[in-house]
């Protein structure tokens, strides 16, 4: 039999009415939590929201989320064949599942054409 990895999953758009979900994932010695999630999309559930960009390279620093209560990058958190809780920056603005707002302000208005005021630009 192999072995696998359960990845008990905290889901929605609000902290205070979201609900776990609990995913049993393929596991393979060496793989990242980032993998595992990535797995339950494909496979699974293509609803689950999580963001990356990078692969195992800890560069861009968007797929930031807590494992454990722990604060990781889960492209370079390896997955274990046990139960890992994961849920979303709980220091961050959500955004939905496990998405959190991580942009610092002023590039977010900067993008959206603001000043850091939240003025549109002239």
């Amino acid at each position: 039999m192999s072995e696998t990895a359960t990845l008990k999953i905290w889901r929605g758009q609000d902290k205070a009415h979201g609900h776990w979900e609990i995913h049993q994932v393929p596991f393979e010695r060496g793989q990242s939590v980032l993998d595992g999630l990535r797995w339950i999309r494909v496979h699974k559930d293509p609803t689950l929201a999580i963001r990356f960009s990078c692969i195992n390279a800890n560069a861009c620093k968007e797929c930031m989320m807590e494992c454990d209560g722990e604060t990781v990058y889960a492209c370079t958190e390896r997955l274990e064949a046990r139960e890992m809780t994961i849920e979303p920056l709980s220091n961050k603005k959500l955004v939905r599942d496990l998405v959190t707002e991580i942009a610092p302000p002023a590039e977010r208005f900067a993008v959206q054409g603001l000043t850091e005021n939240g003025d549109p630009k002239k």
